[in-house]
Formats: C-alpha cells, sequence, structure tokens
C-alpha cells in the first residue's frame, strides 16, 4: 500500500478503505501504521506513522506525547467527521492528549496497551551506576563508557533508540495523563490484553476511574500487542465506537 504525505511531510501514513475516512489510528514506540493492516480491514481509516517511525522524519527537537498530538492534529483536516480515534501503547499516550486538547474534532476513543498513568515510582539506579554516572561527570570517565552503561541497562526501546528519539522515549515514559483523561469527555472502551506485561490491566482500571464515560474490556490470553495478536476483537471495537 503506498502511504499518503500529510502535515507537509511530517507525516507519512497507510490509507485504509475507499470512502471517506473514519478511523484515525495511532501506533506503538518502535512501530508503524501497518500495526493496524488487520484491524482495520473493510473500515475505512487513517494510520500514521508517528514522527521518528517508519516513512515519517523524527521531530526536530525533544517533545512529548502531548506536542506529538499537535502534529496529529493536522491529520484531522481529512475528516468529514471526528473520527474514532485508535491508540495502540505510545500511540494512546498521543490518542489522550488529541482528544483532550481537540475535543469537538475528534469522537469516542478506543484505547489498548496505554502507559495512561505511572503506578509505581521509578527504581533509583543501582550505586554502582550511579557511581560511574559520577565519575562521568567530573571527566574521570569517559562518554563512551557511560553510553555503554546506559544501554546495558536500559529497556529494548532505550537500546534500539538513539540521539533525539532516545531523549523523546526518556521523557515520554515520565509522562502520566491523569488531566488529560480527566478531560476527555468521549466513550472511551479500554480494550486490554489480560496478560499485558507490559501495561498491565490495573492501569486500565485506574484510568478508567478518571473518565467520565469508559468501558473496560480483558481479552483473556492476549498480551500487549492487541492490533496484531487480536485485530477482529480490535475491529470490533472500532466499530462499536462508530455508532
Amino acid at each position: 500500500m503506498a502511504l499518503r504525505s500529510f502535515a507537509d511531510g511530517a507525516l507519512f501514513a497507510e490509507v485504509y478503505g475507499s470512502g471517506p475516512p473514519t478511523v484515525l489510528a495511532l501506533h506503538g514506540w518502535g512501530r508503524r501504521g501497518n500495526d493496524f493492516s488487520k484491524s482495520l480491514e473493510g473500515l475505512s481509516g487513517i494510520a500514521p506513522d508517528l514522527p521518528g517511525f517508519g516513512a515519517s522524519p523524527p521531530p526536530e527537537e525533544v517533545i512529548g506525547a502531548d506536542a506529538y498530538a499537535d502534529i496529529v492534529a493536522e491529520i484531522l483536516d481529512s475528516f468529514d467527521r471526528p473520527p474514532v480515534l485508535v491508540g495502540h501503547s505510545f500511540g494512546g499516550r498521543v490518542a489522550v492528549c488529541l482528544a483532550a486538547k481537540q475535543p469537538s474534532r475528534v469522537g469516542d476513543l478506543v484505547l489498548t496497551g496505554v502507559p495512561l498513568i505511572r503506578l509505581e515510582t521509578g527504581k533509583r539506579p543501582p550505586a554502582v551506576y550511579r557511581f560511574v554516572r559520577w565519575l562521568n561527570s567530573i571527566g574521570i570517565v569517559s562518554d563512551e563508557r557511560i553510553e555503554r552503561e546506559k544501554k546495558r541497562r536500559g529497556s529494548a526501546d532505550y537500546r534500539a533508540a538513539d540521539g533525539v528519539m532516545r531523549d523523546i522515549l526518556v521523557k515520554v515514559v515520565n509522562e502520566s495523563y491523569e488531566g488529560q483523561l480527566g478531560r476527555i469527555d468521549k466513550r472511551v472502551h479500554l480494550l486490554w490484553g489480560a496478560d499485558d506485561a507490559e501495561v498491565p490491566v490495573s492501569v486500565a482500571e485506574a484510568a478508567s476511574a478518571l473518565l467520565a464515560d469508559s468501558k473496560l474490556e480483558d481479552l483473556p490470553g492476549e498480551g500487549h500487542f492487541v492490533p496484531m495478536q487480536a485485530p477482529d476483537d480490535l475491529r470490533r471495537a472500532i466499530a462499536e465506537a462508530s455508532t
């Protein structure tokens, strides 16, 4: 499928269906818009590669999900009516920011595997790493050594990212969206893999308590990647949100 350009080349997107688009689907970190190829079968929608992933160039500076939402908002002019807003993982962070900022321009939401709320504070780095980091700060340990330590201790996403995208990742993983959730006045379907080890169902439960109108559904036996693992369930949730 050929990609279409949006937002003056800031975004490239998969466009599904032949009619006017009714769905805007936002993918997770390190993924791209074609994650929704099966779940959008039979529907008309747009699934962009978010900035820094796939065909879309990275942002020029370190930004968070809120600024990502401003970029994605430029696609909304392509819809005849407010679209169903679908967000998986990182894309769901962007989706809730977009829904909070543009309430009249988006429809109901379907969110899956989204780190909406930080339920636990981050663990303090080990003493050895903190000592090496201090040695780096006073010029005894090289930047190359501290970079190796960061990669060794970081998540798979952190190790795979570099440059501005690594700094963006560090920024967004420390964000929490209680304020945005409280401002969303649309129906929100929280469709979660019951076995999601990256973003457990407890996060969805906490988010649901902050939403004005929400439905939480967990999928037995499914993990974090619902768009690929359970596309039929996601397509059903999108269809329900469209009515």
